[in-house]
């Protein structure tokens, strides 16, 4: 390993966009021979991720399109990251200069945002990194040698993103890349500390700025509607069962009943028999509620069509209540929801620009 990771920072000084026999050789060292020598140790970290070997990942890039100017190669969760755009992982990265490469605990540092993949915000990784060291402290405690940050000097948009994803990594100087028995423990230790992040990452609800999980579930359900398989973020948004489901639901409607009840409305929960959720009366004035409640940060959540359309025809006589931020107790059974941050829309007029489709119905007119 430590002969593969010098050719890789060798190469990288003669580095070309474009085909050449050095970025060919990169390519078979970074899809071929890197991955080769981690795959011998995928039966001790998938024990250190408490995995099935099956489960356990491996995967170079040289390439995505032109060749990239900071190859990679990660090792990672098939179920927590199955594409380098999503979730956590440990990865190998070079720096353009070729004086270094550094194995990060990093993170997909783009995010799907309903349309196409964007970049996450520097201050959106800062918090996410700032979480994962939280969880990792006394892991790292006393481990001078791991790097907070990392240089890659690279000049392109994705290259200037990998230091801002990076939680802790160990940095290797081309003059001083250690022997393989080292290589395979900083591996190895470096897989535990992933291992921390997956069990906190599955526990939780929701991450800061992750995509909701009432958007991934209709992103879940459209797919299977339509017979295809969700493979964009399948197990990101941290699906909830039906118990927190409804939990979440009824912590939502009790919030904001209490709000419009300190405001002298009557309230009156409708939602199982109207296309909406309250129905509130205040003298001679009534409003229709729609109510949405989440674990994640509010600022996407899900209308079905029926509810676009009555909300139009009740408009200005309505409301959008978004309770965000719930917290979900899912050490028992059912889960308890609690906490959560109300803000309210009225009147609630709907811009077709604020909305995304997630499935169509397409009129085939094959049928009689």
């Amino acid at each position: 390993m430590r002969e593969l990771l010098g050719e890789v920072l060798d190469l990288q000084k003669v580095w070309r966009s474009h085909d050449s026999k050095e970025m060919e050789r990169r390519g078979e060292l970074i899809c071929g021979d890197i991955p080769g020598w981690l795959g011998v140790y995928r039966e001790a970290v998938a024990q250190a991720l408490d995995l099935s070997p099956e489960k356990v990942g491996i995967e170079g890039r040289n390439a995505t399109g032109r060749y990239s100017r900071i190859p990679w190669a990660r090792v990672y969760s098939f179920d927590q990251s199955p594409k380098s755009t999503q979730g956590w992982y440990i990865v190998y990265l070079f720096s353009a200069s070729g004086d270094r490469v550094y194995l990060s605990l990093n993170q997909a540092t783009r995010i799907w945002n309903g349309g196409e993949f964007k970049p996450r915000e520097p201050a959106v990784l800062k918090r996410r990194v700032d979480w994962a060291r939280s969880l990792i402290a006394t892991q790292t405690a006393g481990r001078e040698h791991l790097k907070s940050e990392i240089k890659l000097n690279a000049h392109t948009k994705v290259g200037r993103s990998y230091p801002l994803g990076n939680v802790t990594a160990i940095e290797y100087t081309r003059e001083a890349l250690p022997d393989p028995e080292v290589l395979g423990e900083d591996l190895l230790y470096m897989a535990s500390l992933l291992d921390t992040v997956y069990r906190a990452e599955s526990a939780a609800p929701y991450l800061t700025d992750d995509i909701a999980p009432e958007v991934v579930e209709a992103e879940h359900s459209a797919a299977k509607a339509a017979g295809r398989r969700c493979a964009r973020y399948p197990n990101q948004g941290f699906l909830l069962a039906v118990d927190e489901r409804r939990a979440v639901e009824a912590r939502s409607v009790y919030m904001a009943s209490e709000y419009f009840k300190a405001q002298g409305w009557s309230v009156q929960d409708v939602g199982a028999k109207r296309p909406y959720d309250l129905h509130l009366c205040r003298g001679q004035e009534t409003l229709r509620v729609e109510v949405k409640g989440t674990t994640s940060d509010g600022s996407q959540v899900i209308l079905t069509r029926s509810e676009i359309e009555h909300q139009r025809e009740f408009a200005p006589s309505n409301a959008l209540v978004i309770v965000h931020s719930i917290t979900l107790d899912r050490t028992v059974e059912p889960a308890v929801a609690t906490g959560g941050t109300l803000k309210c829309i009225s009147p609630w007029f709907i811009d077709d620009k604020n909305l995304t489709a997630v499935s169509y119905i397409y009129r085939s007119g094959i049928a009689n």
